[in-house]
């Protein structure tokens, strides 16, 4: 069953990230390595963050992160990503990846995250956001 990837009102349905995975991104079951859709997704996230905080920001953690279904050699994938919880110098990101299969007639989502970033200063030390 495909779970089609839906609008919402807090997320946008433009793409912050498409990629396609390489060769060297498969395991031996033929799936993409966790690790290289992690790294994708901070990319994703990083760049939502920096836009907040105007300036420079650094991954501190990632509160929830579900791979929900095996993303494929031929997958094109597209991240989303939007802005869930703000605080006074850090933010969670939502992060939502999808795979779209069999020449685009195919959506899934195969994997959703929570990562929170935080501003930093000149020092590379947190500091507020600016007004929202």
């Amino acid at each position: 069953m495909t779970d089609k990837a839906t609008a919402t009102p807090d997320c946008p349905r433009d793409p912050i990230l498409r990629v396609v995975p390489h060769p060297a991104d498969i395991n031996a079951n033929g799936h993409i390595f966790g690790g290289w859709v992690l790294s994708q997704m901070d990319i994703a996230g990083g760049i939502v963050a920096g836009r907040e905080a105007q300036g420079a920001v650094a991954t501190v953690a990632i509160e929830t992160m579900e791979f929900i279904a095996p993303i494929l050699l031929r997958d094109i994938i597209s991240i989303y990503a939007h802005i869930e919880r703000r605080g006074r110098t850090s933010m969670a990101i939502r992060i939502e990846v999808v795979a779209t299969r069999d020449g685009g007639r195919t959506e899934e989502r195969v994997t959703e995250g929570l990562f929170t970033f935080v501003a930093l200063d000149d020092h590379h030390r947190p500091r507020p956001l600016p007004p929202a």
